[in-house]
């Protein structure tokens, strides 16, 4: 199988962490880089924790740079951190956080670093958007040909059915910057993959594979097991109406959705190709992301939408993340 050369955007919360894991697990991926941005928590936690996660999977040889702190316009106020992953990101579980992670962070800002890996691998680069689009907005309004030079985009956020999780019609990672995930879904021309909150939801694993994936024997599944532990969206009250009043119980881990599908496409059981735009206006659908089905854009370009996975491919991709040893990491360079 051909190497497949991923370039990381994440907000490194729990799901974050574990998707980078089935990335890292993944025996035909390289990962070039990690880019960093605000959204489960403030970016310097999140530099924190991709740190932690890259050792967890044996891979610390990987270059992690810090990118945006805010979104493009006014300050992001829809993240309650407390009720959700803690204030770090993790759970507030780790008392080994990274104390030298300043010194270990790239001094290239994330957004030059991604204009400068897809002109060193022209056509060659997948990029995963695992939070806040702030970074990739940037990276078009500096260089326009930048979505050119991708493989193709695969993005975890937004929205298809109006439901949201942090507003009535808004999902997180739109609703953290609205005007960034407008430019992107505008301006990226190339291949573009959306996993989006309700398909991760509407394709949830049990909770009885959840006591499974986090009770290996091995470093990376104490990890998940230790981070989920105080977690709200892992705990009991996950079972109950407040948690399931949508789609019903069940264990999602948002982010894999969107590196499972990148790693494997046979993940994908079935989606829906149409142009797709995000609203900016009004008190309950700012960030709101509509599918246009009936032609009413005029847009040239689609987005190929995720509405159905294999989840047992889903299920086992999660596993070998947290059990197999770590591949070589100087294998393919």
């Amino acid at each position: 199988m051909t190497e497949k050369l991923l370039v990381i955007d994440t907000d490194c919360g729990i799901d974050d962490a574990q998707a980078i894991l089935v990335a890292l697990a993944a025996s035909h991926v390289r990962v070039l880089a990690v880019t960093c941005v605000f959204g489960n928590a403030a970016v310097d936690d999140v530099c924190q924790n991709v740190f932690k996660v890259l050792a967890v999977g044996q891979q610390e040889q990987i270059p992690v740079f810090r990118g945006s702190a805010r979104p493009l316009l006014g300050t992001a106020t829809t993240n309650d951190p407390c009720d959700h992953f803690g204030t770090d990101g993790l759970g507030d579980v780790l008392e080994d956080r990274e104390p030298r992670w300043e010194e270990k962070i790239q001094k290239e800002h994330a957004v030059s670093a991604m204009l400068r890996l897809v002109e060193e691998y022209p056509g060659q680069v997948t990029l995963i958007a695992l939070g806040p689009l702030t970074n990739l907005a940037l990276a078009v309004k500096l260089d326009p040909s930048f979505p050119g030079k991708l493989k193709e985009l695969y993005i975890m956020g937004g929205n298809i059915e109006g439901k949201g999780n942090v507003s009535p019609c808004t999902e997180f990672n739109f609703a953290m910057d609205p005007e960034a995930a407008y430019v992107v879904l505008e301006e990226f021309l190339c291949p573009t993959y959306l996993a989006s909150w309700e398909y991760a939801c509407k394709n949830a694993l049990t909770w009885e594979f959840f006591e499974e994936l986090t009770s290996q024997d091995t470093a990376a599944s104490r990890f998940m097991k230790s981070v989920t532990s105080r977690c709200w969206a892992f705990s009991q009250e996950a079972l109950s109406e407040k948690r399931d009043v949508h789609f019903g119980p069940g264990f999602v881990s948002f982010d894999s959705y969107a590196v499972a599908a990148c790693v494997d496409a046979g993940v994908v059981a079935e989606s829906v190709r149409c142009p797709v735009r995000v609203e900016l206006q009004g008190a309950m659908c700012r960030g709101m992301m509509a599918l246009d089905r009936v032609g009413r854009l005029n847009k040239k370009h689609s987005v190929t939408v995720f509405t159905k996975c294999h989840k047992d491919r889903l299920a086992r991709l999660l596993l070998e993340s947290l059990r197999q040893p770590p591949k070589n990491p100087d294998a393919g360079k």
